[in-house]
């Protein structure tokens, strides 16, 4: 996740009505929606815990900031952004920016939970706190418990490697899965498939492998 890539924008719009899904990767996004007929609204989704649909007219415009992983924004800086939408990245920039100059430990617990292999136990003992200690920080910050950390970004992960050739069994294996039975639970609370039935929709698949928690890159997109 380097500092250099503070958010990722993407935007979306509805020929005909939609019921479009949406997966969980660790990211708040702000959005400006633009729905006919209807005010211009300014959005701070909440982390999404399990996949999702949500419901969009026909001629709706979305234009989207991904966050990264954990990051949210103050609701003063969000009103700005309703009052002067052309402006929405600046302020993005300027606002993550100022955090990130705080400092703080939620990004270093963060990438230690995305890390592959980690346990909330080795997590805490690296960072020389215990495991309670570790818990209740994360709470503290407003953030889910950190095995949503450290498992979202394993399925995340895992769904990369469905895109190659290997085996669900291999896959399974190099994800540190106990099976392939567990491997296929795990997807299906994330992402509502099988892994088999994600390898045979690449669009979907593509869409829950978008730069986001345990593929935070520079790269920029152009839908979600």
């Amino acid at each position: 996740m380097p500092p250099s890539t503070p958010f990722q924008p993407w935007y979306h719009r509805t020929a005909t009505a939609e019921r479009a899904p949406v997966y969980p990767d660790g990211c708040r996004d702000v959005l400006i929606v633009r729905a006919p007929g209807a005010r211009e609204k300014i959005v701070l989704t909440e982390l999404d815990l399990r996949p999702r649909v949500a419901e969009l007219a026909a001629g709706t415009e979305i234009a989207g900031y991904r966050l990264r992983p954990g990051a949210t924004i103050r609701p003063t800086v969000l009103a700005e952004i309703e009052r002067d939408c052309g402006r929405a990245e600046e302020m993005l920039g300027n606002e993550l920016a100022a955090r990130e100059g705080a400092g703080g430990p939620g990004e270093e617990i963060l990438l230690a939970l995305v890390e592959p292999g980690a346990s909330v136990e080795s997590v805490a003992a690296d960072l020389g706190v215990s495991k309670r200690t570790l818990q209740r920080q994360v709470r503290m910050l407003g953030l889910p418990a950190p095995d949503y950390w450290r498992l979202l970004a394993r399925a995340r992960r895992a769904a990369g490697l469905l895109k190659g050739g290997q085996s669900l069994t291999e896959i399974a294996y190099a994800s540190g899965y106990s099976d392939q039975a567990h491997f296929s639970r795990e997807m299906r609370r994330w992402f509502g498939q099988t892994p088999s039935a994600l390898q045979a929709r690449p669009g979907l698949l593509e869409q829950i492998c978008q730069p986001a928690l345990g593929n935070w890159t520079g790269e920029q997109i152009s839908t979600r």
